[in-house]
């Protein structure tokens, strides 16, 4: 059997066509694979999952939130060392002082999680300027900025608001304006309360029972920087084609610049909203994935070798299936990395 096949036998028999599922695509040297969906994007509306339907990237969104720092830096609008006194004045000072633009770039600025402070009661979705405003009152880090990585949604909130205060102009104007624009990716939009999204995908999570129920927003799931992209399989596409070219900026050589050493015996670095690796014998491999309360996502790009591997699933704790797409693709001698990514997701924990 070739590829095609095995992916769509597995897709057919892990996703049931009526309910929420998954897109898939693949692309070795430049050439497509696959691209293909299979389940709803909406069971209500009873709209398919197909290469045009948009879901909630959730950490996978780091990489554009990253990218937007990157552009400001090329601009000169801020530099990786300018501290968060830089831009946010009232900001606790003994904290303040300390981290740096690059320690939120490489989960290494010991900040607090944002989610640890919020009322169990609390309702009303928070933003990325209340988490910036709630952390700015702290007075202790984990650890040491610049010594430890442990993975941070609070530093990726905290990027969204200095690309707003580097930029003078709000997150999803700049992303707009300087990503999306000019790579062409026209339906891909920042989730807001209120904004439509183009063949939204809807989030989905199983029970205890094990059936699916809606599971689209939490109070957690509006903040900007560290999760709120939807874009589709044909958007990302367009991304992925742009981060290979380099149309914005050299990734690699900026990974050059900013970048931790992931934990023993992870053989791994983090810089930039990437888990990357590379040695002296294999080319740089770009990983991460998203998790959120209906999405799950996973992408693996080698550049230099015009490879691709990306599915994104409307349903919620549902990294399982990378295992055995992962499989698949090995077996078809078109997996393009010799490293295993695959405990990375443990580290987003």
């Amino acid at each position: 059997m070739n590829l095609e096949k095995d992916l769509d036998q597995l897709l057919h028999q892990r996703f049931d066509k009526n309910q929420a599922g998954i897109a898939v695509m693949v692309v070795k040297e430049g050439k497509v694979l696959y691209k293909k969906g299979v389940g709803m994007a909406n069971v209500d509306t009873k709209e398919s999952i197909s290469p045009q339907s948009n879901f909630r990237m959730a950490s996978v969104s780091k990489q554009f939130t990253a990218m937007c720092i990157m552009l400001l830096a090329k601009q000169e609008r801020l530099s990786y060392d300018d501290n968060l006194l830089r831009f946010f004045p009232d900001f606790e000072p003994t904290v303040g002082k300390k981290i740096k633009v690059r320690h939120l770039l490489t989960h290494s600025s010991g900040i607090w999680d944002y989610e640890n402070s919020l009322a169990e009661e609390r309702t009303a979705q928070i933003l990325d300027a209340e988490v910036v405003a709630m952390l700015g009152k702290e007075t202790r880090t984990y650890f040491e900025p610049g010594t430890k990585f442990r993975y941070s949604n609070s530093g990726f909130c905290v990027l969204e608001q200095i690309v707003e205060k580097a930029s003078g102009m709000s997150y999803v104007d700049f992303i707009t304006k300087h990503i999306f624009k000019p790579l062409g990716m026209s339906s891909t939009r920042i989730y807001e309360a209120g904004t439509s999204i183009p063949h939204r995908a809807m989030g989905y999570a199983k029970n205890k029972q094990g059936k699916l129920i809606a599971s689209d927003q939490s109070i957690t799931s509006a903040t900007k920087g560290d999760g709120c992209v939807y874009t589709s399989l044909e958007d990302y596409y367009k991304w992925y084609n742009g981060l290979i070219n380099n149309k914005l900026i050299s990734l690699g050589a900026e990974l050059e610049k900013v970048t931790i050493q992931l934990p023993s015996p992870s053989q791994g670095q983090y810089g930039l909203g990437w888990f990357f690796h590379k040695n002296k014998t294999e080319p740089l491999a770009l990983y991460h994935t998203g998790s959120t309360c209906g999405f799950t996502n996973g992408v693996l790009i080698v550049p230099s070798r015009k490879y691709l591997f990306l599915y994104f699933s409307n349903i919620a704790d549902n990294h399982g299936i990378e295992k055995e797409l992962i499989s698949l693709a090995k077996k078809h001698n078109v997996y393009d990395t010799s490293f295993d990514f695959l405990n990375m997701v443990n580290l987003t924990n």
